[in-house]
């Protein structure tokens, strides 16, 4: 199965096979980090990959962020989002949100269900002409987010296109965002953008990546970097089914300069999202007076 001519085809190998590690982040969440940890620091444009499991009463209260946009797709369970602009909901099993931070916001995630609740985070850069935009969302449930199956794979196009299917959102970034299950012993070739950085991350079952040869196949929560030659990647499976995404992006090119919530291009730049956020002002204005609604219900 391939969207591209198996004449025409060359397969991205992988160069970088990191074990994501489980460690505490937010209050009392539990997290696997793959894209930000020491060994795949900016792996421009992305910046950070989490795969987060949380019950409560943990989760991640207030926070800012500036200068890149957060992509959250829940695989179980559901997440409460809320921020200082009124913007609040759930998200669901397979449903996304995709928040273009831009100039600032202050939001709360916290878990919706009494038990697991986990899924992926993902952090997208943004170019220095996209960093001080106006904040937006796009939201889909997982009704509306585009599945293809063919030959025993499953494609879930969160951005981009697999399997002559495309996504319903739209990226500042140019990044494309796919979730695959593929059936024991199938086979998938799917493209990905000349020069475009792409990594996968394994989610379940075992699979093999890269080209005919690969000997090991590759098991749960590995981070797998690809090279950056070749127009496509080979997977196959073997006895089991798999699961993973594939995340690609066009690499932005410009200095990075991150402090915590904070992205930006230069530290002087960082030094004003700092005060920014302190004195309320340039898009933080509502930061200091704002109390969230689980906040509130604790009082």
């Amino acid at each position: 199965m391939s969207d591209t001519k198996s004449s025409e085809f060359k397969t991205r190998t992988v160069i970088q096979k990191v074990l994501s590690q489980e460690q505490a982040e937010g209050a009392g969440a539990r997290v696997r980090r793959s894209i930000g940890r020491p060994e795949l620091r900016n792996l421009d444009p992305f910046l950070m990959l989490d795969r987060f499991s949380v019950s409560p009463p943990a989760g991640f209260p207030n926070h800012p962020h500036r200068g890149f946009e957060t992509v959250t797709y829940m695989l179980k369970g559901a997440f409460k989002h809320e921020d200082f602009c009124g913007h609040k909901g759930i998200i669901e099993a397979g449903d996304l949100q995709w928040m273009t931070a831009g100039k600032g916001i202050v939001h709360s995630e916290m878990p919706a269900t009494s038990g697991e609740n986990s899924g992926l985070q993902l952090w997208v850069n943004l170019a220095a002409k996209d960093k001080m935009m106006e904040p937006r969302y796009q939201e889909l449930k997982a009704k509306d987010i585009p599945h293809v199956t063919k030959d025993g794979v499953t494609a879930i196009v969160i951005a981009g296109e697999a399997l002559g299917v495309s996504a319903k959102v739209q990226t500042l970034t140019p990044t494309h965002y796919l979730h695959f299950i593929m059936d024991a012993k199938s086979e998938l070739r799917q493209p990905i953008p000349e020069g475009w950085t792409s990594f996968v991350y394994t989610l379940s079952g075992e699979a093999r990546f890269g080209s005919d040869d690969a000997k090991a196949a590759v098991k749960p929560n590995y981070t797998l970097v690809l090279s950056k030659e070749g127009n496509g990647l080979l997977v196959k499976t073997g006895e089991e089914k798999a699961e993973f995404v594939l995340i690609s992006g066009k690499p932005i090119g410009e200095p990075i300069v991150q402090y915590g919530p904070f992205v930006m291009n230069t530290q002087k730049e960082i030094m004003q999202a700092f005060q920014d956020y302190q004195y309320g002002r340039n898009g933080f204005e509502n930061a200091a007076k704002w109390q969230n609604e689980a906040d509130k219900d604790e009082l």
